[in-house]
């Protein structure tokens, strides 16, 4: 039986990207072989969390009555057992987004319209610039999108370096750490016409720090 451990299982709205504000159930899985800095999850990170098999996921999915769910963590493709799961969720018809970061191979991702991979490539203030597999960007859809967390000038001119380079054919999208002082991003992104995102994470403005949220 295929097993996962699960931090948690919740409802609530995507606070990032191109789906920003959608009511999903996130599946957060434990586990990641990364060590950001700013880490905005490090206790899904560091604890085991619940064993749990896909039924057992499956049926709180169902009982969410949501057809949007969030895989997410922690690293889910840390868990091989995690490529066996979004099958099953797209079986089901719902609709699928991956949160990864980019450090691990994405090519068992299911290709189907349903799943949408959002690739958080991790810029230099992370300490994890150096773990990512940049020949995961070629492997994107249109219906993707990459993320870059950017905390300072280094990070967004290493961010513009990235684009520029491997020229994803999906949205990208800019973040600041912490997710809501947006202005010094903004005002770069303006300056220098470059065709991104600049989005907040909603659901800090809604809830702050708040766990699950």
């Amino acid at each position: 039986m295929t097993m996962l451990n699960v931090h948690s299982i919740f409802k609530s709205i995507q606070g990032e990207g191109q789906l920003i504000g959608m009511p999903m159930i996130f599946i957060r899985l434990s586990g990641c072989p990364l060590r950001c800095t700013w880490c905005d999850s490090a206790e899904a990170r560091d604890s085991k969390g619940e064993t749990m098999n896909i039924d057992q996921i499956v049926e709180k999915v169902r009982k969410s009555a949501i057809s949007a769910v969030c895989l997410t963590g922690g690293e889910p493709l840390a868990q091989r057992e995690s490529i066996s799961l979004m099958n099953r969720l797209v079986d089901l018809g719902l609709l699928v987004q991956l949160e990864t970061s980019g450090a691990l191979p994405i090519e068992e991702v299911p290709c189907s319209e349903k799943v949408m991979i959002s690739m958080d490539i991790k810029c230099p203030s992370s300490g994890m610039d150096n773990r990512m597999k940049f020949t995961n960007i070629e492997l994107l859809s249109p219906f993707d999108q990459i993320k870059f967390v950017v905390q300072d000038e280094r990070d967004y001119q290493y961010a513009k370096q990235i684009i520029s380079k491997y020229e994803p054919k999906c949205p990208v999208i800019m973040t600041p750490v912490g997710g809501i002082d947006l202005k010094f991003l903004a005002e770069k992104v303006l300056r220098d016409r470059l065709g991104v995102r600049v989005l907040p994470q909603l659901h800090k403005i809604i809830w702050g720090e708040e766990p699950n949220q």
